[in-house]
């Protein structure tokens, strides 16, 4: 037994959607060309128009020979003009193999009383082409055998053939637009929210999974990426915990080296010895905290930066620095603060221990908001702007361990910026000093 194939196929709605458009698009055109046709074309048998032409006829039948023209010019109108001919020539009309009037002699054959009465019909289109008085005609014959003619201008829509060939494309065109529009929408919906769960995703960890709709194609994909999530998630909480057991096996070690340096009578190789203690103990801290980084798990809440960064500069301030601000009093943005706070504390924190002078500058646009962390200083060789976002790598000279880093700052404030969508780079600053460029895309979706 073979396996069902799916019908909600990405295949099977293109296909489908190009066989609706071409049938819309060509019912669409046969509807206008009746309608312009039936337009055009004069009721010739309609009943009043008939009977008009049969009481005419009747009475040029009736007339003297004399009088029959000025009776058909004294009948003639708006809707049709009648001429009296005494022979059929007069009527200077293309010649056809047929000419017969089938839809209308039955009717003027009963109202003439007269079966045996000729009746032709012409349409415009039995004139040759380079005539200029195509038009319809009826020829009936009297009982003498001369003729009445009666000749029906050609109607039109108004428009010039150019004009109403545009209103066809057109027609063509929004039925295309239409029907493509209804069946991109099926697909779209599903392919957006995809899109939107994985932008999501990438901002929290803890974000829900995927609805799994859409097409077959669309499905299999969005149960992947379900499935990815998941083992991402259970990558990170196992990660948490092995870090958490070596967190508690590294201290432990390092506090019996402590105990056991106070036995060391040797004051001077005590002392270095507590200093590598030390060091080792602020590394595994920093690097714990790293690894761990508690606040990527913090969902993502619309909240104000403005508002952030004067906290931000006001702790620097009670603590004794002084960090220049500028930048709108509010500013709303979806992101992490937790995150976003460390982030900003880390780079501050730099600028006023490295440099001088610390300023922050925020700004925002239609599409991102711009935070630029500045201070005068010595600055980072540009050779190093890469570099420095490597864990544990420190500068030697101004930027050293002896100012109390690890050299986690600008990875850790990197790793935030790039979770949020953003980019962080360095830039040296005319005059001495550096500065930290921070982008934030706005628009981050946020959990539903």
């Amino acid at each position: 037994m073979g396996l069902r194939r799916p019908r909600d196929t990405v295949a099977r709605w293109i296909a489908l959607t190009i066989m609706a458009a071409m049938l819309t698009a060509l019912l669409l055109n046969g509807l206008f060309n009746t309608l312009a046709g039936v337009w055009a074309r004069p009721p010739l048998v309609e009943t009043g128009l008939m009977e008009r032409l049969a009481t005419i006829t009747r009475m040029l039948d009736a007339a003297p020979v004399s009088q029959r023209q000025s009776l058909a010019i004294a009948a003639s109108d708006e809707t049709f003009s009648a001429r009296w001919l005494a022979h059929h020539e007069e009527a200077d009309l293309p010649v056809l193999d047929d000419p017969d009037f089938r839809d209308g002699a039955p009717i003027l054959h009963r109202l003439l009383q007269r079966p045996t009465a000729r009746i032709e019909a012409y349409e415009p289109a039995d004139w040759p082409a380079h005539r200029n008085d195509r038009r319809y005609a009826l020829l009936i014959s009297l009982s003498d055998g001369s003729w009445a003619m009666f000749s029906v201008p050609t109607r039109s829509w108004g428009l010039e053939e150019w004009l109403r060939n545009l209103i066809v494309l057109g027609l063509v065109v929004l039925s295309t637009a239409v029907v493509a529009l209804v069946a991109t929408r099926h697909l779209a919906r599903p392919l957006e929210r995809f899109a939107q769960g994985a932008r999501r995703f990438g901002t929290d960890f803890k974000a829900p999974p995927i609805p799994v709709e859409g097409p077959q194609e669309l499905r299999q994909a969005i149960l992947a990426f379900n499935g990815m999530q998941a083992q991402l998630r259970n990558f990170l909480l196992d990660r948490t915990q092995m870090l958490a057991a070596i967190s508690h096996d590294l201290r432990a070690p390092l506090t019996r080296m402590r105990l056991r340096g106070e036995f060391i009578d040797d004051v001077e190789q005590q002392s270095r010895l507590f200093r590598d203690v030390d060091e080792m103990q602020t590394m595994v801290t920093s690097a714990l905290d790293f690894f761990r980084d508690d606040a990527r798990f913090e969902p993502a809440t619309a909240f104000d930066l403005a508002q952030l960064l004067h906290t931000v500069v006001d702790d620097f301030k009670d603590a004794g620095a002084t960090v220049a601000f500028s930048g709108p009093g509010r500013l709303v943005y979806v992101g992490r603060p937790v995150g976003i706070k460390r982030m900003l504390v880390n780079l501050v924190e730099n600028a006023i221990k490295y440099g001088r002078e610390p300023g922050v500058r925020l700004r925002r646009t239609s599409e991102q908001v711009e935070i630029r962390v500045q201070d005068r200083g010595p600055g980072i060789p540009e050779e190093h702007h890469d570099a420095v976002f490597a864990p544990f790598f420190r500068l030697e000279g101004s930027r050293n361990k002896s100012t109390g880093g690890v050299g986690l700052g600008l990875s850790v404030a990197r790793a935030t910026v790039l979770e949020h969508g953003g980019t962080l780079t360095l830039r040296n600053r005319r005059g001495g000093g550096l500065e930290v460029r921070v982008v934030l895309p706005l628009g981050l979706p946020s959990r539903p």
